[in-house]
């Protein structure tokens, strides 16, 4: 690994190099202790003003150096998946049987080693390409994987994989690795995880809102039985695409933070998460907030995203500093493929529903968040558009709330 250089030294050679942004103050921690300095961080894709060419979601912190490795009996720094699991009550649930698809684009070389070594350090069952439990495919469905390899969406992928298998250890995983990050390529990929047989599909990826996005919407709503989760963006109150499509489940970002109560966490709205009202996208059914009378409002569920109480990944593809190693993440790419795992634990989806009004039915089995804002808007008890309904509580809430009715004429699963 290489010498840990001065935080100022290392955001300016990630800015000259690739173009990354400084964490700005949006996405800085909150209330840090007096002579303490705030974590900092570099977003993993520079942001495209292209609404046909996707940014991923990533973050990486940049205060702390990565560990090429850990001591024996210890962890790395970030949440751990023992955390995650309590945090957001999901023990007693397994996806035996469930796969969970992560579409995203370019090839990671070495995303099955990493992940090997991510299972290991904290005693998750294996998950290999030999024992079938983890697949990789290119858009077209074929094993021919794609020659360009950027290591931030390496790094996207990575979160990605590792954090599905903190959700739901138990659960296969199919990796779409996409030509590009354009639009044609990532809804390719997207159908292509759909005709593989996954019913729960996480994109860490966000288009800038357009006025032709809608165009896109059929690749949710010709899947009804599917649950596609998409970032709601690092943007700080702004609304991105596909989150804002009425069909998906768009998820926010919270700052999740230790305590001494009975959930060991407390957990407020993360001032880095996008959120706000579509720009195009028309209201949904289930949606009946007054945010925005008229339009869809995002996010619908949140989960952990903010880098100053981040979660441990590993990764050999390098981040901005050219390091690899045991790193902390954030960006609501954590939260995503988080709360796809977590819908893998509750069940396959019910045939002929969209899984993303299944927690406007049950909001009781989320952790409501009320402080903390984004942009303009603000969390508060009952539906907010930073954190949507709020974030798991188990997976009752993410479960077709007329699931019973469904099994028992046989319908569900």
């Amino acid at each position: 690994m290489r010498g840990v250089r001065p935080i100022r030294s290392l955001l300016a050679t990630a800015l000259a190099l690739v173009g990354l942004a400084v964490v700005p103050a949006a996405a800085q921690a909150h209330g840090s202790p007096a002579g303490h300095r705030a974590p900092t961080g570099v977003r993993a894709c520079s942001q495209s003003s292209d609404p046909l060419q996707a940014s991923c979601t990533a973050w990486v912190r940049t205060d702390l150096p990565p560990l090429a490795s850990v001591p024996p009996n210890q962890n790395p720094p970030g949440l751990s998946p023992l955390d995650l699991r309590r945090a957001y009550n999901l023990f007693g649930q397994h996806g035996r049987g469930r796969t969970v698809a992560i579409n995203v684009a370019h090839h990671h070389p070495s995303l099955e080693s990493d992940l090997a070594v991510y299972r290991r350090q904290f005693h998750l069952p294996s998950c290999t390409t030999a024992s079938g439990c983890l697949r990789v495919i290119n858009q077209r469905g074929g094993s021919t994987l794609p020659t360009t390899v950027e290591p931030d969406w390496s790094l996207e992928e990575a979160i990605d994989v590792e954090m599905v298998s903190a959700a739901c250890p138990d659960c296969r995983i199919l990796v779409v690795e996409d030509d590009s990050a354009t639009a044609p390529d990532l809804f390719a990929g997207v159908d292509q995880a759909v005709a593989q047989g996954a019913k729960f599909v996480s994109d860490s990826w966000v288009f800038p809102e357009a006025s032709f996005e809608g165009s896109f919407d059929f690749h949710f709503s010709n899947n009804p039985g599917v649950a596609f989760t998409f970032s709601s963006g690092d943007t700080g109150g702004q609304t991105q695409y596909p989150a804002a499509s009425p069909y998906v489940t768009a998820v926010g970002g919270t700052t999740l933070t230790r305590a001494h109560n009975r959930r060991g966490f407390v957990e407020s709205a993360w001032n880095g998460t996008g959120c706000g009202c579509s720009l195009f996208e028309p209201k949904p059914a289930f949606q009946h907030d007054t945010i925005c009378p008229r339009s869809r409002t995002i996010a619908d569920v949140s989960a952990v995203a903010d880098i100053a109480t981040g979660v441990a990944v590993y990764t050999t593809s390098p981040i901005p500093d050219g390091s690899t190693g045991w790193v902390v993440a954030g960006g609501t790419s954590v939260a995503t493929p988080l709360v796809a795992g977590a819908y893998a634990l509750a069940g396959n989806p019910a045939p002929g529903t969209f899984p993303n009004s299944y927690p406007y039915a049950r909001p009781r089995d989320f952790f409501d968040i009320t402080t903390g804002s984004a942009g303009a808007f603000s969390a508060m008890p009952g539906y907010d558009a930073p954190t949507g309904v709020g974030t798991p509580d188990g997976v009752a809430g993410l479960r077709d709330p007329w699931h019973a009715w469904h099994s028992v004429i046989g319908l569900g699963s």
